[in-house]
């Protein structure tokens, strides 16, 4: 959600229990407006909140000219006080799927578990100790939430010739028909069932904003609750994959956003529950 809106955009999901306390979004605005400028960001999103033993981490995105692409990941532990989040590593991503439960709570905390591999001709078997930091788990959980369950309007976003991805500033929102569609809403992420459509299925398909993939494609089928709510005035989508997950757009206007607030574990057993 938009930096500039937090105080709105927290009231519209509250039923989902994203909540902050009145000093927590005080804080907020102020601290992410200050970020802005410090770094020369386009834009800053509260992107969310991740439950910790000790503390909680609280997540905000610095936008560049590509709003897709270009992205930096902060956090901080008091809503006040930011650090940069190294980019996450295909490593990264694989080491912190090892690791399982709640987060501590502390950057520096160093999880630790074993690995046997085979060595050798006689296939023997060596084992050893692996190190991650929490804040490597941090950034490599946030990039695989992003990249299962970020959602955009369609229209929201428009693709240049070049490949660049902008804000369409002449979006007005999906219309109250439509935004009780699933397939109306898109992956903010690197397109993955979009390549393997044909010519005739991308048909009717307009290349300057039907270039990401549609939620409607995701399997399991299920994966996600749509919702009408506070007298049909704002649309909500939960996701069941990444329990902590909404997104809300308010239909006719270009106001939408997501944020995500849990324990960042996936919901592993979800196609068992549908």
């Amino acid at each position: 959600m938009d930096s500039a809106s937090v105080h709105f955009s927290l009231d519209l999901v509250s039923g989902c229990g994203s909540l902050l306390s009145p000093e927590q979004k005080t804080a907020l605005q102020t601290s992410l407006v200050i970020l802005k400028r410090n770094y020369k960001f386009t834009r800053v999103l509260f992107w969310g909140k991740i439950f910790g033993i000790k503390a909680d981490y609280y997540i905000a995105r610095g936008l560049g000219a590509d709003e897709m692409r270009d992205k930096t990941i902060l956090y901080s532990l008091n809503c006040m006080d930011w650090n940069l989040l190294p980019p996450a590593t295909k490593d990264m991503i694989a080491e912190a799927s090892v690791i399982k439960g709640w987060f501590m709570g502390d950057p520096s905390h160093e999880y630790e578990y074993s690995e046997t591999k085979k060595t050798g001709e006689e296939d023997q078997e060596e084992e050893t100790s692996i190190k991650i930091k929490e804040e490597h788990r941090l950034t490599a959980t946030i990039s695989l939430i992003d990249d299962d369950v970020a959602v955009v309007p369609r229209g929201a976003y428009i693709q240049t010739p070049h490949g660049h991805i902008h804000t369409n500033r002449s979006f007005q929102g999906l219309s109250m028909t439509e935004a009780k569609k699933l397939n109306n809403y898109f992956h903010f992420t690197e397109p993955i069932y979009l390549k393997k459509k044909s010519l005739l299925e991308k048909a009717d398909m307009d290349p300057s904003i039907d270039f990401l993939d549609s939620l409607e494609e995701d399997v399991p089928k299920g994966s996600w609750s749509l919702q009408s709510e506070k007298g049909n005035s704002v649309v909500l989508l939960r996701s069941l994959l990444w329990l902590g997950l909404s997104f809300y757009h308010i239909p006719m206007t270009s106001h939408h956003g997501y944020i995500y607030m849990g324990t960042g574990q996936k919901n592993i057993d979800l196609p068992f529950m549908l």
